[in-house]
């Protein structure tokens, strides 16, 4: 029998060119693979579900848990600044007390001050006051007794002179030998005296112990008055008991007595410096 002839197909012209086309895998290696894909995508698949619950999770606590945070932190935070502008308002009210306290001692040492001032400056003038009535008052006294005295000088003087007996007439003539002496502060004679040692040297020739200054001696006897001097009666300047100067009334309305270093010892009349006032130890 005769073979049936097969028609020859012409080849193409790249026949002769081995296929570029990967081999066809099996079945079981295909099923295969496809397991193994499945379980990894499984696998990754519960993965990524379990990461995703962990995440849902975590933000679930996050959001739950964070507003409590977030409030306990408020609340810290508003409690701290109340408490500080609370303790600031403490220290400037406590800043102020201090400058109100700082500026009232001020004033208060200032008015005192003042009124200090105002006092000394009240005494002082009430002082000044005193001293010019007091020295007005001495002013006419003085001027009434330079009268008195003036007219006792133009009187009889052979009364007066008669009277100079006795211890007066010791104590007169003593005097009168020292006029022309020097005057020196201190001075007991025998040749320079000052005031109130030529007073007391005159009185102890007759056997009276005056005291040694002027002013006791312008309190050592009786106080007279200016119009009834008698010779022998201790004259003094200024008051009695604080008297700056003494002499001894001689008669004829004239004194005797040291008067100062550029007169010395001299014999003056009443009128040439009017005395306060006189006692009498005789």
């Amino acid at each position: 029998m005769e073979e049936p002839l097969v028609p020859l197909v012409p080849m193409s012209h790249t026949a002769h060119i081995r296929s570029h086309r990967k081999p066809r895998r099996s079945a079981s290696k295909i099923a295969m693979r496809a397991g193994v894909a499945g379980g990894v995508l499984s696998t990754l698949a519960v993965a990524g579900a379990s990461a995703a619950a962990n995440a849902a999770e975590s933000e679930t606590t996050q959001t739950l848990e964070l507003p409590a945070l977030t409030a306990d932190l408020s609340a810290q935070v508003a409690q701290t600044a109340e408490a500080t502008e609370l303790a600031a308002a403490d220290y400037q009210l406590q800043a102020e007390r201090d400058a109100a306290a700082a500026k009232a001692a001020k004033q208060a040492a200032k008015d005192l001050a003042e009124a200090k001032k105002k006092a000394a400056e009240a005494a002082a003038k009430k002082k000044a006051e005193e001293a010019a009535r007091k020295a007005a008052a001495e002013r006419a006294t003085r001027s009434a007794e330079r009268t008195t005295l003036a007219a006792s000088a133009t009187a009889d003087v052979s009364t007066n002179v008669s009277e100079a007996t006795g211890s007066a007439a010791a104590v007169v003539s003593f005097v009168r030998a020292q006029v022309g002496d020097a005057y020196v502060s201190g001075g007991t004679g025998p040749s320079s005296w000052d005031c109130s040692g030529l007073v007391q040297a005159a009185f102890k020739q007759v056997g009276i112990d005056l005291p040694r200054v002027s002013q006791d001696q312008s309190t050592a006897g009786t106080q007279v008055s200016l119009d009834n001097l008698q010779p022998g009666d201790i004259l003094y300047w200024g008051g009695a008991g604080s008297a700056y100067h003494v002499a001894v009334y001689v008669g004829d309305g004239m004194f005797v007595g040291a008067q100062n270093p550029s007169t010395g010892v001299v014999e003056r009349p009443l009128s040439y410096d009017p005395p306060s006032g006189a006692v009498r130890v005789l």
